[in-house]
């Protein structure tokens, strides 16, 4: 028997199983990143009805190709442009500089354009899990 390998398709949303038993969900975007649904499920079956995100960031490629988080739906993006993630913010703590990586490219950016963006950085699942569960330990602030 050939086993197939799980393709990573932008759009692809996944069931992800928590620690109390019910379910986030997310919603891979281009660029290796995944936004997570504001919506919380009791079940794999009650899939968020609104395209509200709580978070959005990356996500290593083996944590979607695993067997624990479930690929549950496909909803394609209205347009090629909302595929993308939001712009991040990248800090060089050596030469203490902001910059802003979006679709790919880092341009020189300001703490102050860079305070409310998300870290630029892509993360484990077990940081996914806490994050949603409320424990914002990862948070590099």
């Amino acid at each position: 028997m050939k086993i197939k390998k799980k393709r990573v398709k932008v759009g692809n949303v996944y069931a992800i199983p928590l620690p109390d038993k019910k379910y986030a969900f997310g919603k891979v975007y281009k660029d290796a990143c995944i936004g997570i649904y504001k919506e919380i499920g009791n079940t794999m079956e009650e899939l968020p009805k609104k395209e509200e995100f709580d978070f959005i960031v990356g996500v290593y490629q083996d944590v979607l190709k695993s067997r624990k988080w479930l690929l549950v739906d496909y909803r394609e993006f209205p347009s090629e442009e909302e595929a993308w993630p939001p712009e991040m913010s990248v800090y060089d703590t050596m030469a203490g500089t902001y910059s802003i990586y979006y679709k790919g490219e880092i341009s020189p950016s300001t703490e102050k354009k860079c305070r409310d963006l998300e870290e630029a950085a892509v993360w484990e699942e077990e940081h996914i899990i806490d994050r949603i569960m409320g424990d914002d330990k990862w948070n590099w602030d």
